[in-house]
This record gives C-alpha cells, structure tokens and sequence, in this order.
C-alpha cells in the first residue's frame, strides 16, 4: 500500500498537524509491514503486535520457544528487539516522535515494547535511510564479495550505538587477532552443538516443522549457519584465514538480563540497517554464544566489558537477497478498539 510523505508537518493553513484519535489505515500498513519484516534468530518471529489507540505493543510469543537452542530465552528477546527497532523506524517515517517504553504493563504478560505516536515531527536522513533498508535486508550466510569493507565504515557502523537511545548496549570491531580468538570459539561451539543430541533432535524438527523451512535456508558457510551433524567446520588456522577476508562486529551489553537482550536486539538490528544503506549485506550468529565456555573465552580473548550477546558478519553482497516466509499478518497483528 503507497505511503503518503510526511515531511510536511502542516497543514495549508500552516496549522501544526494534528494526530488522528487512533492509527490510520495507511498507518496500520506501515507498520505491520515493518514488523514482520524484522529479522529473528532461526526465523522464529517470537512477536506480536497490538495497535490500540496510537500506541503499539509488541509482545513476545513464548509459544514459539527452543527449549535446547534457546534455554534462557535470550535470542527471542533479541529478535523482540529487532522488532522494536523497526516499530520505532516505521512511526519516525510517519512523521511522529516514537517515545518507548520496555516491559511497560504488568498486566499484560509478554508486553516487551510500548511505542507510542508522539507529537509531529521530520524523520532525519538517518532514520529515512534506516527504514528504507527494511525491506532490502536479508541475511547473507554465504560468501560475500572479495572487496573488504572500509575501516571507516565499521567504525561509524560501531558509533551507531550512540544514535539508538538505550542504555548499557556497544558494538566491538574485531580487528587482526581477534579474528583468530573467534576462530577458536566458532570451532569449539560447532564441535559441542554438533555432538549435543538434544540439540540436534530440536533442530531437525524445527526445520521440519514451523521453523526454516528447506527453501528458507539458503547455501551457507558453515561458520555462518546452524551446525547439524554433517557440518564440517575448519581447523582453526583454515577457518582464521577465511575469517580474516570478512569483517565482524561484536553486539555486546553491560549487564546479561531481560532489558539488556532486548537492548542488544535493537541495536544490532540499526547496525544491520546502517549496512544496508551502506551497500553491505550481513547476518547474525548467536548459537556459538550459548556454549558457556565459548561465551566466555570470547569476553577473556577479547577483553570485553560485558556480554557478547550477538556476533554480526558484515561484507559485500555476491548474490542478490533471498527473501524467507513470513507468518500472516492475521497471526501477529491486532487492532484493538
């Protein structure tokens, strides 16, 4: 549905716009749109959304849980945070302040996220460029093109975590070295999750079932993707080596609870935004992260000042997006009078 502009915050008689009592039906579009369009580790969607009034509520689904991939519950925080990014993108593009509030109603069990239509106000260029990559990313497990990203652009990519608004969240540029720490944890993790038979009964029936669908799992690295039985990492000098032409960020929090995994999801999900405005494409991985030693030798080797809650693998896209299912909008989005 074609979205009218909003960059005029007037009306002819040069009146302040006024919002309407509730969401529009273009409104509703948009962000609908952007909700469902919001990346999830696994696929998974843990979300839904209600519209009421001018206010929206994204609530996590603990319905679609992985009890083994996901013990804690923190990657379905992570994707509810993905979510939250792009609500906020989705009422700047329509020309409203986008105040927030996190696990805002105890009444409402799952409520992760309030985001409320605000007073009338220009999205900045930044924020225009972030919503209009939306629908242009992807994730990209395969291999990226043999040009390296600039040094400069993943510093400012790094910096975007001054510009997204919540407390206690950073992202740490791997740089020589570290690549070779990462190495080590990659290999470490596939070699558990691979011999982890829980693990892998759950994986192969969330593939089966509700989950990845086979056409929604494109060829992948295997550093890149879900570790099954048949995959065959590298040795840690090889797989150094391989990572050393591509580049990663570290998605990382001050503190390891419920608002710090939600923060970490909207954050990584703007860095996303800001490559693909850039020219970049990416993906995520978090598996490596809930093996506790992996987890924690990366904070040792790296010497971070927190959790690492995500790691993000950036680079120049070879081949176009490959768009993956979405759930029916009827499942996720709820308008209530």
């Amino acid at each position: 549905m074609p979205v009218r502009t909003t960059r005029h915050l007037t009306d002819l008689t040069g009146a302040a716009r006024t919002a309407p009592p509730r969401w529009t039906e273009d409104e509703v579009a948009v962000l609908a749109a952007a909700l469902t369009a919001a990346p999830s580790v696994h696929n998974s969607q843990p979300w839904s959304l209600r519209l009421r009034d001018r206010t929206a509520t994204v609530f996590e689904r603990v319905d679609i849980t992985l009890p083994r991939h996901d013990p804690m519950g923190r990657d379905r925080l992570v994707s509810c945070g993905a979510a939250v990014a792009n609500l906020r993108l989705a009422v700047r593009r329509l020309g409203w302040t986008a105040p927030w509030r996190q696990f805002p109603d105890q009444a409402a069990p799952g409520a992760v996220a309030e985001v409320e239509a605000g007073g009338p106000a220009e999205p900045t260029e930044t924020e225009l460029a972030g919503y209009g990559a939306i629908a242009r990313r992807s994730s990209h497990r395969g291999p990226f093109a043999a040009e390296p990203v600039d040094p400069a652009l993943l510093r400012s990519l790094r910096d975007t975590a001054a510009d997204v608004e919540v407390p206690g969240v950073v992202a740490h540029v791997l740089r020589g070295e570290d690549r070779t720490h990462l190495a080590r944890v990659l290999s470490h993790s596939a070699l558990v999750l691979r011999q982890d038979d829980a693990y892998q009964r759950e994986l192969a029936a969330w593939r089966g079932g509700e989950g990845i669908a086979t056409a929604d799992a494109p060829w992948s690295l295997p550093w890149a993707g879900l570790v099954d039985r048949t995959t065959a990492v590298p040795d840690d000098t090889v797989l150094a080596e391989r990572l050393a032409r591509e580049s990663y960020l570290v998605v990382g929090t001050t503190g390891d609870g419920r608002s710090d995994h939600l923060h970490a999801g909207m954050l990584t999900q703007r860095l996303w935004l800001a490559a693909v405005a850039a020219g970049l494409a990416c993906s995520i991985m978090t598996q490596p992260l809930h093996v506790p030693e992996s987890r924690a030798g990366l904070i040792e080797r790296l010497e971070l000042a927190g959790y690492p809650q995500v790691l993000v693998r950036l680079g120049h896209p070879a081949h176009p997006p490959r768009p993956t299912s979405r759930r029916p909008l009827a499942e996720v989005v709820h308008i209530e009078d």
